[in-house]
């Protein structure tokens, strides 16, 4: 999909350990304004279920193996997140659904804007008409 992009971030390895890191304007596009995480995401369990209107978002897994669905309502498109230096790169307007793959997968986002309860699209008919895409030939 157009509006997602998985990059490779740069690790630096010493006998202390790996340091993994994006950067504004060489691998991201937005200043981050909030970051969270999701942790202790049980294997086999569904979260997301939703699109952004404005917001941005980088996400990555820094442990454990999460798949990320998008949909744009013509087509859908999966994503493995399981390398910390794996990163996905999320435009505005693509509905979205994670899906924990290994017990105590930790999935953690770096978002354009600050929460917003207005720039959420909870319910995928009403995603559908917002993208405009609400007739048959919708997957």
């Amino acid at each position: 999909m157009e509006g997602i992009k998985e990059i490779i971030i740069k690790k630096i390895t010493s006998n202390g350990g790996n340091l993994s890191f994006f950067e504004k304007n060489k691998d991201i596009n937005f200043d981050i304004k909030r970051i969270y995480y999701i942790y202790e995401f049980s294997k086999e369990n569904r979260r997301g279920f939703h699109a952004h209107k404005e917001l941005k978002q980088v996400m990555f897994c820094p442990y454990g193996k999460i798949e990320v669905e998008f949909t744009n309502g013509k087509e859908k498109q999966s994503y493995i997140l399981d390398d910390p230096t794996k990163i996905l790169v999320v435009e505005k307007g693509y509905w979205r659904e994670f899906i924990s793959l290994k017990e105590g997968s930790i999935l953690c986002v770096a978002a354009s804007e600050v929460y917003n309860e207005n720039d959420y699209i909870r319910d995928y008919e009403e995603y559908l008409k917002w993208e405009g895409k609400d007739d048959e030939s919708t997957i």
